[in-house]
C-alpha cells in the first residue's frame, strides 16, 4: 500500500502531537504537529520540497507566535539569603560561595564590582545553578 502524502502528513503530525504528551518540550512538538496537519490540508496541491518548506515556515512561525504564551517555570523562593564566598568573585565573572552548607556557583549583582574571598554576601536571586549576590557592606553602608 502506498501512502500518498497527505496520509504521511497527517501521521507525522499525529506523532508529534502525541509526542508532546510523553515527553514535555513546551509545546514545540506539538506546534510542529499542527504545523503537519496544516500541511497536509495543502499537500495535494504542492511538491514535496514546498510541503517541507511550508511545514518549516510554519513550525517556525507558530514557535515564534507561542512564546509568549508559554511561561517559564516559576523559581521557588530562596529558602535563606546570607552566604560567603570561598573565593573571589571579580567583576562580571563567577566564584563560589558556601550556601546553606554547599558550595554554589556566585556572580555579582553589580558587573563593576569584585568581592574578595570570605566575605559575608547576601543572595539576591539565581540563574539555574549559578546564585546572584550582592556584599554585605553594600547593603549596611
Amino acid at each position: 500500500m502506498a501512502l500518498n502524502p497527505t496520509v504521511i502528513w497527517v501521521l507525522i503530525g499525529l506523532a508529534l502531537c502525541l509526542v508532546e504528551l510523553i515527553l514535555p518540550t513546551a509545546f514545540i512538538a506539538c506546534v510542529m504537529g499542527i504545523s503537519a496537519l496544516a500541511v497536509a490540508t495543502v499537500a495535494a496541491f504542492l511538491p514535496l520540497n514546498l510541503q517541507v518548506a511550508l511545514w518549516m515556515l510554519l513550525s517556525g512561525l507558530l514557535v515564534w507566535v507561542t512564546r509568549r504564551f508559554v511561561r517559564s517555570r516559576p523559581q521557588r523562593p530562596l529558602d535563606a539569603t546570607e552566604a560567603e564566598t570561598l573565593t573571589e568573585i571579580p567583576p562580571g565573572k563567577t566564584g563560589r560561595v558556601i550556601y546553606e552548607g554547599n558550595s554554589w556557583a556566585a556572580k555579582c549583582d553589580d558587573d563593576q564590582l569584585t568581592i574578595a574571598p570570605h566575605q559575608k554576601v547576601y543572595v539576591v536571586g539565581r540563574n539555574g545553578t549559578t546564585l546572584i549576590v550582592v556584599p554585605h557592606f553594600l547593603l549596611h553602608s
